[in-house]
């Protein structure tokens, strides 16, 4: 065989070791900013005052860099975490269209008013009608014999 073929092209590469290269470059920045605050304060404050902060960094990058929840990294966890909390709820299916998505930001389709409107004007005897209709359809479909 002349050339080899990668297997999972979907596993990042990795740099050193286990680490790959967005958690590398993840680290170091976090380290960075730990390192800068550090500098900062230790020449004026006792370590009581630089600690807290330098620690909540160091360990914030950490969890960034290295926790993975379901296969997942933390950080896409927590995007589809606030994707999730600011999408609405309820959606809407409509027969033979392929866009499911709703958009908070956008008004509901024209046809999905029309149809609630609808659905809302129809009197009992004309819902009685479309429910026996449908019936009908369905035995008809269950029992094509008879």
């Amino acid at each position: 065989m002349q050339f080899q073929i990668p297997q999972d092209v979907q596993r990042a590469d990795t740099i050193i070791g286990p680490v790959t290269f967005k958690q590398l470059a993840i680290v170091l920045v976090g380290g960075g900013f730990a390192y800068a605050i550090y500098i900062l304060l230790a020449q004026s404050f006792v370590w009581t005052v630089w600690g807290p902060p330098v620690v909540i960094i160091a360990l914030l990058t950490l969890i960034i860099a290295f926790v993975k929840i379901k296969d997942m990294t933390f950080l896409e966890a927590a995007l589809y975490f606030i994707e999730f909390s600011f999408k609405p709820k309820i959606r809407y299916w409509r027969q033979g269209e392929d866009d499911v998505r709703l958009s908070v930001l956008k008004p509901l389709p024209d046809e999905i008013k029309k149809d609630s409107k609808k659905e809302a004007e129809l009197t009992n005897l004309e819902k009685r009608q479309k429910l026996l209709e449908l019936s009908r359809k369905i035995n008809e479909i269950d029992n094509p014999n008879s």
